[in-house]
């Protein structure tokens, strides 16, 4: 993402805010996995996308129509020891020349300047509830400047939630971060090429996992968008399986819900496929099964249609689908509307997707499901899921999880895959994995 584009998005969101208004907006913190040991820093999603500045212990304000500059970065300042243990810093002079900011100062002033870029002012931007700790200095800072009521300061009067205006812009993404999310598209489909190539009895669920993550470095991700979810057999029919540490068993299925990070965007791509590169006549029923629900999903993603829609197709397909397979008994009407498929297919069919995998944006516009426009993207990932020992359900369909997930960008024209790189027809999967 080139500095332009951040700097569009902070006019944009100061024009929103409107004179008379300041932003505050702290990143991440950084976060100790154990003894002098800290997790690889992520900076927060918000405060990078309006600012690119990676590094923690930072602030971004923002004052429309400050006379000395109303984007206000506050971070570390440069330390020669500090640097030569953990890494260069961009300093103020980094923070302005580099990432923008019209004024910088070192974070550990904040307590002396913030409150005095808070005076006169009407509204303040925050999103309180995000972290407590912070939520604590904002008071202070706002009781500083309520104390100068005498002296004629105006303490602000209303406080207004950040994430409401924000979260609405970054559901719309532009021809930047489109950019960015079709290279971590293509990146994790790779990585999912190689998985099925990899993949053979006897290999340990970490093992497959490991040749992902080789994917997503070698193609330039430093990191996964989340924790990858790779499970043989049984341990599909558990959602957020993370363990990874099972054996894979000649004639079961692997699961694989894996997408790279790139430049803090987002895949999150799923894929099943036979462990020995056969699919069974059972799971290969289910499978086509699925994967009907997610073309009847994928055609309901256009403009004007609401997100439930393609929920509403995929369950129609695959309770359709369960009744002809004897899996489920009744009439289709009547058991969507009790949800009897549930049983079998307990999620939602998708979700937002962005810089972060479970993206911000309203599902709801007041009552109403939010009508699907272009530029934003969703997930459509039907599944189903027969765990063994289903008390009622024939043996051949125990132990057989089945999920496929593409990432649909809403286009005019109607969805776009910027996933299917990734193989998910049942003959061109074997395909790959015979050769």
């Amino acid at each position: 993402m080139n500095s332009k584009e951040f700097a569009r998005r902070r006019r944009r969101l100061m024009q929103m805010m409107g004179r008379g208004s300041i932003a505050i907006l702290p990143t991440a913190p950084q976060k100790h996995r154990n003894r002098d040991t800290e997790y690889p820093y992520r900076p927060d999603s918000d405060f990078y996308y309006l600012t690119g500045f990676p590094e923690p212990e930072a602030c971004l304000v923002l004052v429309p129509g400050r006379g000395h500059g109303e984007y206000i970065l506050f971070n570390r300042e440069r330390d020669p020891e500090q640097e030569t243990w953990t890494g260069r810093r961009a300093g103020q002079e980094g923070a302005c020349e580099r990432h923008g900011a019209d004024d910088a100062f070192p974070i550990t002033d904040i307590d002396d300047i913030l409150p005095g870029l808070m005076e006169d002012k009407a509204r303040v931007y925050y999103a309180m509830g995000c972290d407590p700790e912070f939520d604590r200095r904002v008071m202070e800072w706002l009781n500083r400047v309520r104390s100068k009521s005498r002296a004629g300061v105006h303490t602000p009067a209303e406080f207004v939630a950040l994430d409401h205006l924000l979260h609405d812009m970054r559901l719309y993404k532009s021809r930047g971060e489109l950019k960015a999310m079709r290279t971590a598209a293509r990146i994790s489909a790779d990585a999912h090429i190689r998985a099925m190539r990899a993949c053979r009895p006897g290999l340990m669920e970490y093992q497959v996992e490991a040749e992902i993550l080789h994917e997503f470095m070698h193609g330039g991700a430093r990191s996964p968008a989340y924790p990858s979810i790779v499970a043989g057999g049984d341990n599909a029919c558990i959602l957020h399986y993370t363990e990874n540490s099972a054996e894979l068993r000649d004639g079961d299925l692997l699961l694989i819900d894996a997408g790279a990070e790139y430049d803090c965007y987002a895949a999150d791509i799923t894929r099943t496929f036979p462990v020995n590169g056969r699919f069974s006549g059972p799971q290969k029923a289910l499978y086509d099964l699925v994967l009907a629900a997610q073309a009847a999903a994928i055609a309901q993603v256009r403009p004007g249609n609401h997100w439930n829609a393609p929920h509403e197709a995929a369950v129609r397909v695959l309770t359709e689908g369960l009744v002809e397979l004897k899996l489920l008994k009744g009439s289709v009407d009547g058991l969507i509307e009790n949800g009897a498929f549930r049983r079998f297919y307990m999620h939602r069919t998708g979700h937002w997707l962005g810089m972060d995998v479970h993206d911000v944006g309203d599902y709801k516009v007041g009552n109403a499901w939010r009508e699907l426009e272009p530029g934003m993207v969703m997930t459509v990932e039907p599944g189903l899921y027969v765990a063994a020992g289903s008390r009622g359900v024939a043996k051949r369909w125990q132990g057989i999880g089945i999920r496929i997930e593409d990432d649909v960008l809403v286009t005019r024209e109607g969805g776009e895959a910027l996933t299917d790189a990734a193989p998910k027809a049942v003959d061109e999967i074997e395909a790959l994995m015979k050769g």
